[in-house]
């Protein structure tokens, strides 16, 4: 039933101009929203890791907290249009290995921003230690962006 569903559902997707411009719209839309914040933040922490003022990164952690649900809301359009577009070339993505490690880089990315979180969490009450896991999790964060973001791009050239 689900390989009838995706067939049909990648018939129509391939008949309808208008619908494969807004998936991908809504992805690459997901991937500049999440993926722009999140790197902005992580460029904020990295700087901020630098200085010791508790001013500065007391105001820096409030704007990199205000800036998950913003990260969270690319993601999950860039999740449901990967659904979509996935299920309408099951064949082609399904034995991909660039496929499989996009996947793995997204779980990567998704593991990173909850430690990032947590870290952020523990540093708003004043553990210089937590610093330290934030500039890490900043610094992977900018490259599993880029890495994922590689690797889709490849999808489209490569397969």
């Amino acid at each position: 039933m689900l390989k009838e569903l995706a067939t049909n559902w990648g018939s129509y997707y391939s008949n309808h101009a208008v619908l494969r411009t807004l998936i991908a719209f809504a992805h690459v839309g997901g991937l500049v929203v999440a993926g722009g914040a999140a790197m902005v933040a992580d460029r904020a922490i990295l700087a901020a890791v630098k200085r010791h003022d508790h001013v500065e990164r007391t105001a820096l952690l409030e704007s990199v907290r205000n800036t998950h649900g913003v990260v969270l809301t690319g993601l999950v359009a860039v999740m449901a249009s990967g659904l979509l577009l996935f299920f309408a070339d099951v064949d082609t993505y399904l034995p991909s290995r660039l496929f499989w490690t996009k996947m793995g880089l997204i779980v990567l990315l998704v593991v990173n921003g909850l430690v990032l979180t947590a870290a952020e969490r523990r540093a708003t009450i004043n553990r210089d230690v937590s610093w330290g896991t934030l500039k890490w999790t900043a610094a992977l964060s900018l490259a599993l962006w880029f890495a994922t973001t590689l690797t889709g791009t490849g999808l489209l050239n490569i397969g």
